[in-house]
């Protein structure tokens, strides 16, 4: 069949995923239309740099060499020599993973979760972290971690939160003592469509983040519709037919959705299949990137905060491992803050955010306020998926297909998925063959005149 004789493809969203499938068709002589709400491609892997020289990354920090190369801006990435974690508990700071090994309470939990005899299947996320850590580490760190993240009792969480966690201790050495010998940030933990490996190590663009999504958009400039979001996605006998932008219906052989599902059924016109979507929630965060003088300020690029007394769980001192994201003797501490839509939290004005934080940073930092620079703040509704027992089956559903005939949802957001942004453009890679090999045999006549369009 020659694909230039059917409608276009309709991609919703120019984040990596959306990019990604409008490249590949594209090249595979699928047209597409990629229809974008804001006013930029790349949707949260962006960044940005103020007067000063600050470098503001909205979403990942870094990608790895390997999709530097197969996006094709290689050339343009510095390697991120180094990047560590670290958790704080009882006033003592700990490596992550193998300085917690070192406390005895951690250890020998741990080892007596392993050997013990018992049932190895997790019923919930709380199951599974206290079967794989032990109940000491897992009561006291993972547990309180996953809590702050997700805004919901680990209990009432499902096992599954716990596939995105890298497992494998001697792996985890492997890959660490290779980092030191090889003075770069061996990717650990952030990627599991493809394999880890030594040859594997973090990057960042000289440009920042955008320079992903604008090297792939530059293949597709013609075909990119900025501020303009669909206002409906038509299905006519569970097939999608049509798509509705700026009150126009137009045509489409197929639609890939990378928006959040839980907001595709508002979008759907003819067809209430996917009503059970609404029910799958995202942890509202509000990001909080504050300017100090000095650097090196935490123990670690990544401090893990489990206790009560922090109203943060995580801070991020990205100079750490990328000086130059920072002006010399200057640095970027970022404080993230779980809340929920329209709370105190995500209300604050940024001085507001900026004194609340501080506040709570003094045991961590000791003269953080003598050396406040101000801040900046990124609110999202959308930060993580939060997988809930209670639907948890039917996302397992959801991520075979949608039901819907010629309709995907990919992406993060649209697979309600714990994906980094390797993932997302692996994952999507891996998918697209199915999807052209669907429109190779969309039948002749599943074409309709826009005026039975309309009608619908």
């Amino acid at each position: 069949m020659n694909f230039r004789q059917q409608p276009p493809v309709a991609i919703l969203g120019t984040g990596i995923g959306g990019l990604t499938a409008a490249r590949e068709l594209r090249r595979s002589g699928i047209p597409v239309e990629l229809y974008e709400a804001g006013p930029h491609v790349g949707g949260l892997a962006t960044s940005f740099t103020d007067d000063e020289g600050f470098t503001y990354d909205l979403g990942a920090h870094f990608i790895t060499n390997r999709l530097a190369k197969e996006v094709g801006i290689a050339e343009h990435c510095r390697d991120v020599r180094y990047y560590g974690e670290s958790v704080l508990i009882k006033g003592r700071t700990y490596t992550y993973p193998l300085g917690l090994m070192t406390a005895p309470r951690y250890l020998t939990s741990a080892l007596i979760s392993h050997i013990s005899p018992g049932p190895r299947k997790s019923n919930t996320a709380a199951d599974w972290f206290r079967r794989m850590y032990g109940k000491a580490l897992a009561d006291e760190i993972a547990i309180p971690l996953l809590e702050e993240w997700s805004g919901a009792p680990a209990s009432d969480l499902a096992a599954s939160v716990g596939d995105k966690i890298p497992v494998g201790i001697l792996r985890v050495l492997l890959l660490r003592a290779a980092s030191r010998i090889m003075n770069k940030a061996v990717a650990i933990g952030y990627g599991r469509e493809l394999p880890e490996s030594i040859r594997v190590w973090h990057v960042y663009p000289e440009l920042g983040l955008k320079m992903i999504s604008e090297r792939m958009a530059s293949e597709l400039s013609s075909h990119i519709h900025l501020n303009t979001p669909v206002e409906a996605i038509v299905v006519k006998e569970n097939r999608t037919v049509a798509v509705r932008v700026k009150g126009r219906e137009q045509e489409v052989s197929a639609v890939i959705s990378t928006i959040p599902c839980s907001a595709l059924p508002k979008l759907l016109q003819g067809t209430r299949a996917l009503d059970y979507l609404s029910q799958f929630k995202f942890r509202p965060m509000v990001f909080v990137m504050m300017r100090f003088l000095g650097r090196n300020l935490l123990k670690d690029a990544v401090l893990w905060t489990p206790e009560q007394q922090f109203p943060f769980f995580r801070l991020t001192e990205t100079p750490i491992s990328m000086p130059w994201l920072a002006p010399a003797g200057k640095t970027l501490v970022t404080v993230d803050l779980g809340c929920e839509v329209g709370d105190q939290i995500w209300s604050m004005t940024e001085d507001q955010a900026g004194e609340f934080c501080l506040e709570s940073l003094t045991p961590i930092i000791k003269d953080a306020r003598q050396r406040y620079l101000g801040c900046r703040t990124l609110r999202t509704p959308i930060a993580y998926p939060v997988f809930l027992s209670e639907y948890e089956e039917a996302r397992k559903q959801f991520q075979q297909c949608t039901g819907i005939e010629f309709l995907y949802s990919i992406g993060r957001n649209g697979e309600f998925e714990h994906l980094l942004t390797e993932d997302v453009y692996w994952r999507t890679l891996r998918k697209l063959p199915q999807i052209m090999t669907d429109l190779r045999n969309r039948p002749v006549d599943a074409r309709v005149d826009q005026s039975s369009v309309a009608a619908s």
